[in-house]
């Protein structure tokens, strides 16, 4: 049998080719995998007890800041240095650690990572990016971050001081994380770290999708589908209003009113489990299915000042619906365009482009006076949010961007 070596050299070089441009499409990204633990009782203690001096170390620390900060505004001729993470776990370990045995129960990370938390916090605090930290209440939020010899294993990981600890789930394979986060949410313990993964490019059946947000229907796409949200607030509020009443005489920290404050815990759990069901399941399909998304820059925190709005709004959950979009875009190989909320994409017409004067927000049915065009008012904005979008890249100069935004000088 003669080999042809040239045809075989060629076939090499085509294949190589082809491995090259996959290679560099593929993009690495961190994502965060979370999932319930299933400890035994002596390991609800100890985790209870990690939470215990994560908050307490918060609490001090925030105490210590606040102080400092209250004396150099007092006293601007002799300022104090404002403490690093670092110096404030010195000091910790200086005056705290000594006198307060429990800190001896626990893993060391985490009260140094509590601090480095709240480090963090008054730097977002100073620059305006958020407010001020506040003190930490017990039962609510409860939440550490350990670091050290940490083992995934298959249905299990092992946690310093802790132990090997059985999960809800099969963890990922070859995972060693720097760090985990341990939280509580009602009576359920959670373990959260972050891990590598590639972006997977799925085939998009869709260009180019406008989305219209709503409160009536949670999504409305320019191709016609139409997504009901979950609205589990508004479906489960007699029976969260009904917990709450028959709470409201019970002893405070007796047994039954603790019996009562875990089911109300579990409800509120639940709510927002639905919630984020729903928003996952919509944001998936977006990022899979379809090549570039096109969304409008809503003002949330402006909707949720109008009190007549504000549950609704809420209960619809507009900010994690665009936050999942974001590194699910990124994820799938998608395009995210965010439009600019001064672009009048309700009150314009998708057929001929006259832009009304008014347009009340009880009116759901779009009718253009000028070309009689008339359709339903969220698909309206839908199918203009879809025409924008070139416009829009084109205006950023952001064509090849996974995010791109249109920003009205």
């Amino acid at each position: 049998m003669v080999v042809d070596q040239k045809n075989i050299k060629n076939y090499y070089w085509v294949y190589l080719r082809k491995s090259l441009k996959l290679w560099e499409k593929l993009i690495i990204m961190l994502l965060g995998f979370k999932t319930e633990l299933y400890p035994n009782n002596s390991q609800k203690t100890l985790l209870a007890k990690h939470a215990g001096v994560a908050r307490h170390a918060w609490n001090w620390g925030l105490w210590l800041t606040r102080n400092i900060l209250t004396h150099n505004s007092n006293n601007p001729d002799s300022k104090l240095k404002f403490p690093t993470s670092i110096d404030l776990h010195k000091l910790l370990v200086a005056i705290v650690k000594p006198n307060s045995y429990w800190y001896y129960e626990v893993s060391k990370t985490a009260p140094q990572y509590a601090l480095r938390h709240l480090s963090n916090a008054w730097k977002r605090c100073l620059t305006k990016v958020s407010a001020q930290p506040k003190f930490k209440k017990k039962g609510r939020d409860d939440s550490f971050t350990l670091d050290g010899s940490i083992i995934v294993g298959f249905n299990q990981i092992k946690l310093p001081r802790i132990g090997w600890v059985k999960t809800f789930e099969i963890l990922p394979d070859n995972v060693t994380p720097k760090s985990v986060t341990i939280s509580k949410k009602a009576d359920r313990w959670f373990v959260s770290f972050k891990i590598e993964t590639a972006t997977i490019v799925t085939e998009k059946s869709v260009d180019v999708v406008g989305v219209d947000l709503g409160m009536k229907s949670l999504a409305t796409l320019s191709t016609g589908e139409v997504f009901p949200g979950a609205k589990s607030y508004r479906n489960l509020e007699v029976k969260l209003s009904r917990l709450q009443y028959l709470n409201r005489h019970k002893v405070k920290f007796s047994s039954n009113w603790k019996k009562a404050q875990l089911k109300i815990a579990k409800l509120h759990n639940r709510i927002a489990n639905i919630r984020k069901d729903t928003l996952h399941k919509l944001t998936t399909y977006l990022a899979k299915n379809h090549s570039q998304i096109v969304i409008e820059d809503l003002n949330v925190s402006g909707m949720m000042s109008n009190y007549k709005l504000a549950k609704a709004v809420a209960d619809m959950g507009f900010y994690e619906f665009r936050r999942q979009l974001k590194y699910k875009c990124q994820l799938y190989g998608s395009k995210l365009t965010i439009v600019d909320r001064w672009f009048p994409s309700s009150k314009t017409c998708s057929r001929c482009g006259t832009v009304k004067e008014s347009l009340l927000l009880s009116e759901r049915v779009f009718n253009c006076e000028h070309c009689k065009f008339s359709c339903d008012r969220d698909l309206n904005t839908a199918l203009n949010l879809a025409m924008a979008v070139s416009s829009t890249v084109t205006a950023c100069g952001l064509d090849n961007a996974d995010v791109a935004r249109m920003k009205q000088e």
